[in-house]
């Protein structure tokens, strides 16, 4: 069943960055398969957060940087395969709350919120704890042994 935000998965920076991290192979051969599987099945979204995080962070914190010319064509390529979803008033307010109710750091509530108020299920990021389930969102860590992209995104 799809959500309101047209996917089941809403991707955190993390899994676009390792994706052009060669640092650890293993972790940037497993973010091209998850992009590449939920983009070809059209099931996953982005946040506008993201795709900014993920700019700022290809541009200036990876050991060999990407110029800002690929970097932008990298995001544009993201918005070609994902729809995005906008940070609002309302996203930054449940954020807040996230924050007060939850004890999450502001940037993971902004996460939480962004998937809880498009009705999206799963959230796939290392920044959380595997499992961890708050009012509505799961959060999975696809970069753990134990990770079924599959399952996890309810195909079987």
């Amino acid at each position: 069943m799809r959500s309101r935000g047209r996917g089941v998965v809403l991707l955190d920076t993390n899994v676009l960055v390792y994706a052009h991290d060669p640092r650890n192979k293993a972790k940037q051969e497993l973010a091209i398969q998850v992009l590449d599987h939920l983009a070809t099945r059209r099931m996953a979204v982005l946040s506008s957060q993201v795709l900014g995080e993920f700019f700022v962070v290809a541009t200036r914190k990876l050991p060999d940087p990407l110029p800002t010319e690929e970097a932008a064509a990298q995001v544009e390529r993201f918005l070609r395969y994902f729809p995005v979803l906008e940070v609002t008033g309302t996203v930054v307010l449940e954020a807040c709350r996230g924050v007060r109710q939850h004890r999450l750091a502001y940037w993971d509530a902004q996460i939480w919120a962004t998937a809880r108020l498009n009705a999206v299920p799963l959230v796939l990021s290392e920044d959380f704890s595997d499992g961890l389930f708050l009012e509505g969102v799961t959060f999975r860590n696809p970069f753990l042994p134990s990770f079924d992209l599959s399952s996890a995104a309810g195909e079987g």
